[in-house]
């Protein structure tokens, strides 16, 4: 069983940032992908970033441009650096890892992002 813990939600007003931290139970070099999804109520869930075990890069439209996905392998975590914060992004943000051997999803609970106008 894998382990998914995530970090650093909160609320902030327009234009703000936050920096949420993923940190899976296993090495980050036992992983394929790490992906960050979201949901906020009553919509469909939304893909937000993933980053490749190759450090391929990959983002939703919606985000573009405002947030980032990186790693600290030493640290073995992944953040999602979200800047330029617009209300539509508020939702609870899941972390997603897949494992390399199994190929299955692990999935963390989730951090709540509140966007204020």
């Amino acid at each position: 069983q894998v382990h998914v813990a995530e970090s650093g939600g909160g609320s902030v007003q327009t234009g703000g940032s936050l920096v949420l931290s993923c940190t899976p139970s296993i090495s980050l070099n036992e992983i394929n992908v790490v992906g960050w999804n979201r949901q906020a109520p009553g919509k469909e869930p939304e893909m937000v970033a993933t980053i490749s075990r190759g450090g391929n890069l990959v983002y939703g439209n919606a985000v573009k441009g405002r947030f980032t996905i990186s790693r600290d392998i030493g640290a073995n975590r992944v953040f999602l650096q979200m800047d330029n914060l617009m209300p539509r992004d508020t939702a609870t943000y899941v972390c997603a890892v897949s494992h390399s051997r199994s190929g299955l999803a692990y999935y963390g609970q989730g951090t709540q992002v509140t966007v204020g106008s």
